[in-house]
C-alpha cells in the first residue's frame, strides 16, 4: 500500500487536522503516534513524504529520521520536520541529520500543506 503522506505525530489533535487538510488538499494519507511505528509504517506504506514530529514516544523524531537516513530503501524519502516554536537547537539537529523542511507549530494550514507539496515537488 503506498501513501502519498505518512504522519508521525503523537498529539491527537495536531493528528486530526494533519490529516483533515492533507485529505483536503486530495492526498492519501496514513498515520501513527510513535516513532517505533513511524519506522515500521515507512517500510509498509512507502509514502511519497513523511511529516515526523521531533517529540514522539518509544522513539523521538530524531531517532526516526536518523533511521530513515541509514538504510538505502529510504535514504532519500522527503522528511518534513515538526519542531516546537522557538526550539532553534531541534532544527539544527533535524538539519544535521537530514530533514529537508521544517514547520513550526503552531502553523498555519497553508504553511504545512505548501510545505508538503513543495517535497513532493510541487505535485498535488
Amino acid at each position: 500500500m503506498s501513501v502519498d503522506v505518512l504522519i508521525a505525530e503523537d498529539e491527537p489533535s495536531i493528528l486530526d487536522s494533519l490529516e483533515f487538510i492533507f485529505r483536503r488538499a486530495g492526498w492519501s494519507i496514513s498515520s501513527v503516534a510513535d516513532g517505533e511505528a513511524a519506522i515500521a509504517a515507512v517500510g509498509e506504506t512507502a509514502p511519497r513524504v513523511l511529516v515526523l514530529d521531533v517529540m514522539l514516544p518509544k522513539r523521538s523524531g530524531f531517532e526516526v529520521l536518523k533511521h530513515i537516513r541509514s538504510q538505502a530503501r529510504t535514504a532519500g524519502l522527503p522528511v518534513l520536520m515538526l519542531t516546537a516554536k522557538g526550539q532553534q537547537q531541534d532544527r539544527r539537529t533535524a538539519e544535521a541529520l537530514g530533514a529537508n523542511g521544517f514547520v513550526t507549530k503552531p502553523y498555519s494550514n497553508a504553511e504545512v500543506v505548501d510545505a508538503v507539496r513543495k517535497l513532493m515537488g510541487g505535485t498535488a
